[in-house]
């Protein structure tokens, strides 16, 4: 971040006073969404919770964001909503020091997720999971992730919106999409701010200042404001700024390439000299969020809010363990930049004794990055060694000859520009009845539109135009495409109370989907090697490398064939049509239809549904039963001639229970999930993503969360046990039908187990405070998660690409490791100042998010790690 950011985010900051804490002034802050709270006693309300959950913790009143969730579109209590939903609120998100996905995510033991580095993560829940789902152009999340009213699922990668002044985090475990939609398959995690406060000034800052293990120095400054704007307006505001200290090193790294073969080139050996540098994956996040509430009456309301965040990321965030802990070697500048805003609306009020509520949203993000694609390289050149490395392909500087060598070598290895430009608008529109009858139903409708301008340029410096893709000199390979993604729906859920302890819910959801791709993907025309210029047939037709079939020969012509097609045929080659999609040279991945070239597209519209069944039998506990089941859409394959996959299903059974008694809060829930030929995303031919509907998956598990409130201490567990296995062969080629998969080989065994999600994972923390003199407390608090190992790869079989060898990558990827992080908390509270020293991580395990390769071919495994142990110091002041 550049002074000159800072100076202005720090005056920002000062000039708006923003000096308060959540704990002091907004415990009793009701968190609307457009229904009515239900009251506090009532006929179908047998089982509050007892008084003791109103006791006092660390001095002040229970936080009632703990309690009160909206899970179901209404304002429940948590106790009562018959769904397996973890809450993080507002006081303990402060007390954890929770800034980031990667944080929370560590307390909710449901969640599992797999992530390159900050902001390219792919979130899973009970295990519905096959891994490689990130891709830009790939399937679509199986887990929702909402901002308040609004869906900010996206593709390529979840949303890591920073985590301050929240007023909770909510993980509902299961299908959701009979009130939340497509890819809520497996569950939905919503983000839950707070909102503007009428007739009330307040404000917060918070500091911090940290070191890292093996790494360097990083902080924060964050800060908020209420203000009232005039009697029925109030104003929030709240800005962040955020330095991650890096802590993997790039160290010196040299490649030799060019194999001899039949004496033609020397070898060449390539160093990354002068890249060399210490915790070099430092990343920087700032920005702000605005929100207005606007009483028009009694009745109405109307809440317009923004949000602003950029990310600015450097280096790798992964290590060769080969190469020693935390060290990678890298031959290009890698960096990230990640940018988005969201704008939304929120209308709340009443017509009749109906709650209505209109939320609607539009969100800009792009994303901009520089990656080094050696691997690609080595990993090639060591595929064809035999003939002599890459020296058997014509990357040249220039065309000189006829006859191999056909110009002068240059370094093969790669980098990859790539850009994204996502655009997401929602639209719903929802009707409650009243809460208090026996007979409820909630109804809306909604509407969402999402697209993907991806742009992805592989570059060989010294390129030749001649071997470069068409009017883009250096570019060996180029994916310029435009993806949308339109969803319509009518939702609605009922419930009746058939005796004044058992309630009974029915819902469903009648969806449409409408997804297309259009673009262009692969190698250049090479005019030099192309058999319509002359050349050979057998060197390289069509294009500057092995292309599969793809590239420029593939793009259509304006006589509706294929420049591939025209050749074969003999036939005089008119003109190439226009891109469809600017920047590209021609296309390659749609239909012609009338002249000219439509996107490809896949259809489709279903049901889905959810049924409940809750019994209050004493005060303090509530047992459920659920049948629920949940989607995905399908979507187009970016490799032209792969044929689109289809929508895939989650059916859920689940029986559930939610007790107080006493001090003592215990929630949990078993369940049984058939995943539906399931959406399986892999590296394929030439590392190129391919999703196909695989088999079915029988997932079994158990989760459950205790709270103990005693005074000064608390106490808070959970943990999920997760058993989830494939049922029924995955072959390896998908048109191999037969039951042992004897037409090709049996890629995926029946009763393999899924990926990425471990067995078990698990937290707790406990935290006691007590007077320390005068008004002044103290309070000490410390924390342990553990997660189990996990599989990193589905597929214990695979062809690998450019040859005809089996190999397990298993076998080179290893295991996720299980590893257990504990960290460490004491500080003082004032009235109005409280300062902190911590310790997280405090036996610097190596905690391993994920483990992966770089391309389909690559075997060099990387692996990405958790923060090492970190110490630090937070401090706080608000009026």
């Amino acid at each position: 971040m550049t002074d000159r950011k800072l100076r202005a985010l720090t005056f920002g900051l000062l000039a708006s006073t923003a000096l308060a804490t959540p704990a002091f002034a907004q415990d009793t802050q009701p968190q609307t969404t457009g229904q009515s709270p239900a009251p506090a006693t009532n006929a179908t309300d047998v089982t509050a919770p007892p008084p003791v959950v109103q006791q006092k913790q660390d001095g002040n009143v229970a936080d009632p964001t703990e309690i009160v969730i909206t899970a179901t579109k209404r304002e429940e209590n948590l106790q009562n909503v018959p769904i397996s939903v973890q809450a993080i609120g507002t006081r303990r998100l402060d007390q954890l020091n929770i800034s980031n996905f990667e944080q929370y995510t560590k307390q909710l033991p449901s969640v599992s997720f797999q992530s390159a580095q900050p902001g390219v993560t792919v979130v899973y829940m009970r295990g519905v999971a096959t891994g490689g789902d990130g891709n830009h152009s790939g399937s679509l999340p199986s887990v929702g992730s909402y901002l308040d009213e609004q869906p900010v699922t996206t593709i390529g990668g979840t949303l890591d919106v920073h985590i301050y002044d929240i007023a909770r985090i909510e993980s509902l475990a299961g299908p959701q999409g009979t009130l939340y939609g497509a890819s809520s398959e497996a569950g939905t995690i919503r983000i839950i701010t707070n909102k503007p406060e009428l007739g009330k000034t307040y404000g917060r800052v918070d500091g911090e200042l940290n070191s890292v293990a093996h790494g360097g120095v990083g902080g924060k400054l964050e800060g908020m404001i209420n203000l009232p704007v005039a009697k029925n307006i109030a104003f929030r505001g709240v800005a962040f700024y955020q330095k991650d200290a890096g802590f993997i090193d790039n160290i010196f790294g040299t490649r030799t390439y060019y194999l001899p073969s039949e004496g033609l080139v020397p070898p060449l050996t390539v160093t990354n000299a002068g890249l060399e540098k210490k915790n070099k994956n430092d990343v920087d996040t700032y920005g702000g969020r605005a929100a207005l509430k606007v009483d028009l009456d009694d009745n109405w309301t109307v809440t317009p809010t923004f949000m602003y965040q950029k990310m600015k990321s450097n280096g790798a965030f992964f290590f060769d363990p080969n190469l020693g802990k935390y060290k990678i070697d890298r031959f290009q500048d890698d960096v990230r930049k990640d940018r988005f805003w969201q704008a939304a609306l929120t209308v709340q009020g009443k017509i009749a004794n109906f709650d209505v509520t209109y939320a609607g949203a539009y969100m800009d993000r792009t994303t901009y990055s520089v990656q080094d694609y050696a691997d690609y390289t080595d990993a090639y050149d060591q595929l064809y060694a035999s003939y002599g490395g890459l020296a058997y392909f014509p990357l040249v500087d220039h065309v000189t000859s006829d006859a191999p060598p056909y110009g002068n070598y240059i370094n093969p290895q790669q980098f990859i520009i790539g850009t994204d430009h996502f655009k997401k608008m929602s639209q719903e529109l929802r009707f409650a009845s009243p809460v208090d009858q026996p007979f409820r139903v909630i109804a809306g409708l909604f509407y969402q539109r999402q697209s993907n301008l991806i742009h992805q340029d592989y570059k060989v410096t010294g390129l030749a135009p001649e071997v470069s893709v068409n009017d883009h000199p250096g570019t060996l390979w180029l994916t310029q495409q435009k993806r949308v993604d339109k969803d319509y729906a009518a939702f609605g859920e009922a419930s009746y109370d058939i005796l004044k302890n058992v309630t009974l819910t029915a819902g469903g959801r009648y969806y449409k989907f409408d997804n297309s791709l259009i673009g262009f993907f692969g190698f250049g025309r090479n005019p030099g090697i192309d058999p319509a210029d002359g050349r050979p047939f057998s060197a390289f037709p069509f294009n500057a490398g092995m292309s599969s079939r793809t590239g420029v020969a593939g793009c259509y012509l304006e006589n509706g064939m294929t420049l591939r097609e025209a050749y074969l045929a003999g036939i005089p080659i008119p003109a190439f049509l226009p891109a469809a999609v600017s920047g590209g040279p021609c296309t390659n991945l749609g239909v012609f239809s009338n002249g000219t070239v439509k996107p490809k597209r896949v259809k489709d519209s279903g049901f889905i549904y959810r049924l409940n069944g809750t019994w209050k039998p004493r005060p303090g506990v509530m047992l459920y039963a659920t049948w629920s089941k949940g989607f995905r859409p399908g979507g187009i394959n970016r490799r032209g001639e792969i044929e689109p996959y289809a929508a895939d299903f989650l059916i859920n059974y689940e029986l559930g229970w939610k007790t107080t008694f006493g001090r003592v809060r215990w929630n949990g829930a078993v369940y049984h999930q058939r995943w539906k030929k399931f959406q399986f995303s892999f590296l394929g031919q030439n590392s190129f993503t391919e999703i196909h509907n695989g088999k079915d998956a029988d997932i079994n598990g158990i989760e459950t969360d205790v709270n103990y409130v005693a005074g000064g201490l608390t106490l808070n567990a959970a943990m999920a046990y997760t058993d989830a296995k494939t049922k029924g062969n995955v072959c390896g080629d998908f048109s191999d039908t037969t039951p042992g998969c004897s037409l090709s080989f049996n890629s995926v065994p029946s009763g393999s187990r899924l990926p990425v999600t471990p067995k078990f994972k698990g937290s707790a923390t406990a935290r006691y405070t007590f007077p320390a003199w005068g008004d002044v407390k103290a309070h000490v608090q410390g924390g342990i998660a553990y997660k189990g190992s996990a599989l990193a790869s589905l597929r214990s079989l695979q062809l690998q690409s450019g040859t005809f060898l089996l190999v397990d990558p298993n076998s080179y990827l290893g295991k996720i490791r299980s590893s257990t992080v504990v960290d460490l908390f004491t500080g003082l509270d004032w009235p109005t100042w409280n300062v902190e020293a911590f310790v997280t991580n405090v036996f610097d395990s190596t905690d391993e998010l994920s483990r992966g390769v770089n391309c389909g071919s690559c075997t060099r495994t990387l692996i990405v790690p958790g923060r090492p142990r970190t110490i630090g110091i937070r401090a706080g002041m608000k009026f």
